[in-house]
């Protein structure tokens, strides 16, 4: 894994143990998906929500985001992305909060700007580690909306599994969906009144 533009230009991530079930967005994705919100990230504060390895928050610091908030669980994630913040110099620009996604989000409001996030990614793990699929793109969309996480013009992507079927909570509205292989990419904003 490496960062892919900006400032850490080529430079590797440290990742990590393999045995660990983080599956971590692919360089293909991670490059279609920056192509696509490129305008978006300058000077924007973001949400990296399941964050595993921080790539992809790792990624819109070196594009010259504001600042970046994840959010993760798991302790060995925890390091790989302290080491990845301290080695590219961005420890200033961001907040690890060690949390449990499916208790809830609105904890969250406080570290996000006036207006709430310009950007939420989401990227929960597919399968448990006994191989059960998951569903938590639905209940983490709700937990978004329910804690009015999201600034009024931004946006929300959220990478899930293709057969992973969720509703879209009220007052949003998916406006965007790309395939890479099992994977899809959904961006979705408020609804325009």
């Amino acid at each position: 894994m490496r960062i892919i533009a900006g400032t850490a230009r080529g430079r590797t991530l440290i990742s990590v143990p393999k045995h660990l079930p983080v599956k971590p967005i692919s360089d293909r994705i991670k490059q279609s998906l920056f192509d696509i919100i490129r305008p978006r990230i300058p000077a924007c504060v973001m949400l990296d929500i399941f964050a595993g390895t921080g790539a992809v928050g790792l990624e819109a610091l070196s594009r010259g985001a504001e600042r970046i908030v994840f959010v993760e669980r798991d302790q060995a994630c925890i390091k790989a992305i302290t080491r990845n913040l301290a080695k590219f110099g961005f420890e200033a620009k961001a907040r690890i909060c060690r949390a449990d996604v499916t208790r809830g989000l609105a904890w969250l409001k406080h570290y996000a700007g006036p207006e709430g996030y310009d950007m939420i990614f989401l990227g929960p793990p597919y399968r448990d580690q006994k191989n059960v699929m998951l569903s938590l793109t639905g209940p983490t969309l709700a937990f978004i909306s329910e804690g009015e996480l999201l600034a009024k013009d931004g946006i929300i992507i959220a990478q899930h599994h293709m057969t992973e079927e969720f509703d879209v909570p009220a007052g949003y509205e998916l406006y965007r969906s790309e395939k890479y292989g099992d994977t899809l990419v959904d961006l979705l904003h408020r609804v325009r009144k």
